[in-house]
């Protein structure tokens, strides 16, 4: 059988879940996730258990944080003038935002605090800080 080598384009259906269980995605019901082993596409955990499976094979990996999406970084956590967030957007904890930086790129941020004169954006990857764990089979190399 053939083995999956970094370079080749893969097809896997995945469920990622957190320590606690809860699943945050999956492919289940969609078609599955293409992408080329060892490019940077997917998060580097994943991305280093691929190599060396073949067709059919199915995986479950634990990743760190640090192989995941990172750790925050308490540089992507703004606090804003309350009055700079349009009055129609009705401001709560957990909503999502885009933003728009002073050279056009727009970011989405997350709603961490609300106060009476401030609201806190942070900018960090929501899974940010967060061990996971993927449930995976390979099901093609195209």
């Amino acid at each position: 059988m053939t083995q999956v080598k970094s370079g080749d384009t893969v097809r896997i259906h995945y469920t990622g879940t957190l320590t606690d269980g809860t699943t945050f995605d999956s492919s289940a019901g969609r078609d599955p996730l293409e992408f080329q082993v060892g490019s940077g596409q997917i998060i580097p955990g994943l991305d280093k258990a691929i190599p060396g499976m073949t067709v059919g094979e199915k995986k479950k990996v634990e990743i760190p944080a640090d192989e995941a999406y990172g750790q925050p970084n308490p540089e992507a956590t703004q606090s804003v003038p309350r009055e700079q967030i349009p009055a129609d957007i009705p401001v709560e904890v957990g909503l999502q935002l885009q933003v728009q930086t002073p050279n056009g790129q727009v970011v989405p941020v997350t709603v961490t605090e609300v106060t009476e004169s401030e609201v806190t954006l942070d900018a960090n990857h929501p899974l940010a800080g967060k061990d996971l764990t993927f449930d995976f089979e390979l099901v093609e190399i195209v």
